[in-house]
């Protein structure tokens, strides 16, 4: 795998365009056991003086009871060309399929988990913090009714970047 540690305070990505434009994997586990998911919902910023990462996960997916096990997170970004591979890891679920061999991707461990050799960018997160999206928190019906009409919520999750790499 040719990825090199970074300095996590030092990236000068854009987070907006990377999350919600490119989208990214979130998963947990080790090369034994482990999940991925695609998200394109999140943000990186500064918490309780940590350079951090906030996810959101939806109840019913597989890669939640992962991420719950661990004390750490990764959040990986994939090198162009693999929207296919991010494209099936978004939709299908781990309980049903061997959706990572399908995803046509190479798993590689990385201190803290798994992520890919196909990865441009990847943030270690250690948990910090979780709390449920309870529908009595939402302020507004609008977006209860646009993104939550099934009632399956999120559970937000701060993790704090303690190791970043990037492709050479």
């Amino acid at each position: 795998m040719a990825l090199k540690a970074i300095d996590a305070s030092r990236l000068t990505c854009n987070p907006f365009e990377m999350l919600s434009k490119q989208w990214a994997l979130l998963g947990a586990g080790n090369l034994e056991k482990f999940n991925m998911m695609t998200v394109s919902w999140g943000a990186v910023g500064v918490i309780w003086g940590k350079p951090s990462v906030t996810v959101y996960v939806r109840e019913n997916r597989y890669t939640k009871t992962f991420i719950d096990a661990d004390d750490t997170f990764v959040l990986s970004f994939l090198k162009d060309g693999h929207r296919d591979a991010l494209n099936v890891l978004g939709s299908k679920s781990g309980r049903d399929m061997d959706k990572m061999h399908e995803s046509g991707l190479t798993p590689v461990a990385i201190e803290g988990g798994v992520t890919f050799e196909e990865a441009a960018l990847v943030l270690v997160c250690r948990k910090r913090y979780a709390q449920d999206m309870p529908k009595e928190n939402f302020l507004q019906d609008e977006t209860l009714e646009k993104w939550y009409p099934d009632g399956n919520y999120h559970t937000m999750y701060i993790g704090e970047i303690v190791a970043a790499y990037a492709a050479d």
